[in-house]
């Protein structure tokens, strides 16, 4: 079994649910991260102070199965978390996908 973890931009998050229903993978976690990677944050200036936000809104999917669910998952966040920006491969903050090995998984309600 294998345990994928993708961050992306919010505002994904309902292109790729439908993208994971779509391709038969129906079992996920969804929560709301803050971090930040390549792109460093934003500088904006409110009320006029300068206000450093370091850390932005990311959405977070945890998907857990065995591999034959492994790249149709994966197929699906990649098409459809990508934004489109000024470059085609995508922009700045559109994610990233980890895939780690699972060692067990035990259900509460069976044991």
């Amino acid at each position: 079994m294998k345990l994928i973890i993708a961050y992306f931009q919010p505002e994904r998050l309902t292109d790729v649910k439908q993208a994971l229903f779509r391709a038969d993978v129906t079992k996920f976690s969804v929560t709301t991260a803050r971090g930040c990677g390549a792109q460093r944050g934003d500088h904006e200036r409110y009320r006029g102070t300068d206000v450093q936000i370091d850390l932005l809104p990311k959405a977070r999917i945890e998907v857990a199965g065995y591999d034959a669910f492994l790249q149709p998952a994966i197929d699906a966040i990649m098409e459809h978390a990508q934004t489109e920006g000024p470059d085609p491969s995508g922009d700045h903050g559109d994610g990233k996908i980890f895939v780690i090995p699972l060692e067990d998984c035990i259900r509460v309600r069976t044991g």
